[in-house]
């Protein structure tokens, strides 16, 4: 009885490795660029510039939340499941992206430009986290050991993507 429950855990454990990024729509086109949509169906109008996102973290304490779609483009995803990427906001400063109740991923080779609707908001990222990131991003372990302090981070929390093909 106990080998069966755990042969039937090990079979579940190892069937969700296997993860496949579904997109929730088909293609759209908008202008002349055509996107992939990922989680919740959003469309391109009233999208924030990078530029104003930043101005409006500056000006945001961990209390606040802006709820908003922004352009941005992808400077790295998750390389295991596409669960989290960062958005470059200039100034060497970037976003990092999650998806609500992890309800979808991006693809592992997502890069180019993205929209992204949601909420906004000032975070501080533990040691533990950062160094978790660190190593999903391929660090090496002597990266990942320099990790010695916490980190304002700018985030925002998804609930859909389109995704500049």
């Amino acid at each position: 009885m106990k080998n069966s429950i755990i042969i039937t855990l090990l079979i579940i454990n190892l069937s969700s490795c296997k993860q496949t990024v579904h997109p929730s729509q088909s293609p759209v086109t908008i202008g002349s660029v055509v996107y992939q949509g990922y989680g919740a169906i959003i469309n391109a109008q009233s999208v924030m510039s990078m530029d104003d996102l930043a101005k409006s973290y500056e000006a945001m304490s961990s209390a606040d939340t802006v709820y908003t779609k922004v352009e941005g483009k992808i400077l790295e995803v998750c390389s295991k499941k596409g669960c989290w990427m960062s958005l470059d906001m200039g100034s060497g400063k970037e976003v990092m992206v999650r998806f609500k109740d992890y309800g979808f991923f991006m693809p592992l080779n997502a890069d180019g430009t993205v929209i992204i609707s949601g909420k906004a908001f000032v975070s501080e990222t533990s040691i533990d986290d950062l160094k978790h990131y660190a190593e999903d991003a391929g660090a090496t372990e002597a990266t990942i050991e320099a990790i010695v302090s916490p980190e304002t981070t700018y985030s925002f929390e998804a609930v859909g993507a389109l995704l500049a093909l």
